[in-house]
């Protein structure tokens, strides 16, 4: 599968149209018809309704016509079609309707935030950009994960790492969750800056390389997931379970400090072997 830059408009019309065939009438309200549907989930009718536009309108949004839609009828559309905050906001930004920063994507730690990284220490954390490219790490973070320092800057992207390296892919226990949050967060980071090629180009990669990851990008999940829990397999302190935290700073919005908590106390001893 290839993949490109966004096309806003395309993907505003397959987007709706995966939203609207995964609603059903009793989700938004409307009552049950006896006859059977030919397709999923609402009718183009029953959006328009819903959105308060034309039955027209949804149809040319559906074709990648081209329209910009207004932010209010961007809204309107989230409304109807019971978007989750991360899809709202998705869907504003393929419509075009929150302004994008001039700044290039972050290739590099900004030097106070990788001081940040170090003195954190001794919880593990790394700075990335929206890519999930690695920026700066601390040592407990090597030990947890792996050496960054031992690899090509090329792989030094936690999502790659993931798919990818040999030494992660049985890492996490509950993986296939952990890798669909994953793509669900790239593709979100995808609409947000539509002119990354080195996003684009990874994507890419990790379609071609990866089955899962190519089915779980068709799904068209979105989510930014900023809290959580992850279960880890270490190869040297067993099982390891981790409260997570990424902070995006005001100063550099493009970077993010991922740091990780023991989750229990057998977590928090496997964690001081690792110092």
């Amino acid at each position: 599968m290839m993949i490109r830059t966004v096309d806003p408009a395309q993907e505003l019309a397959v987007f709706l149209r995966a939203r609207r065939e995964r609603l059903d009438p009793h989700d938004v309200g409307l009552p049950s018809r006896q006859q059977a549907r030919r397709t999923p989930g609402l009718r183009r009718e029953e959006v328009a309704e819903l959105a308060g536009v034309s039955i027209d309108y949804i149809v040319r949004l559906e074709q990648g016509r081209g329209l910009r839609p207004s932010a209010k009828v961007v809204e309107a559309l989230a409304r109807a079609l019971r978007l989750a905050p991360a899809e709202r906001a998705y869907l504003f930004n393929l419509a075009r309707q929150r302004p994008r920063s001039a700044d290039k994507p972050a290739a590099t730690a900004a030097p106070p935030l990788a001081r940040l990284v170090a003195d954190l220490s001794p919880l593990p954390a790394m700075l990335m950009n929206h890519r999930y490219d690695i920026l700066a790490w601390n040592s407990e973070m090597a030990r947890l994960l792996l050496d960054v320092d031992t690899l090509p800057p090329s792989q030094r992207n936690a999502m790659w790492l993931c798919l990818v390296h040999p030494q992660m892919r049985e890492f996490y226990v509950d993986r296939e969750r952990v890798v669909r949050e994953g793509v669900a967060h790239l593709r979100a980071a995808w609409a947000a800056c539509p002119e990354d090629q080195a996003l684009t180009d990874l994507i890419a990669e990790l379609i071609t390389r990866d089955e899962e990851f190519a089915r779980l990008w068709a799904e068209r999940d979105i989510k930014v997931n900023g809290r959580g829990h992850k279960v880890l397999r270490h190869p040297d302190v067993g099982v390891i379970a981790v409260h997570f935290e990424v902070l995006a700073p005001l100063q550099d919005p493009d970077q993010r400090l991922l740091i990780y908590r023991a989750a229990d106390d057998d977590s928090r001893s496997a964690l001081g072997r690792l110092r």
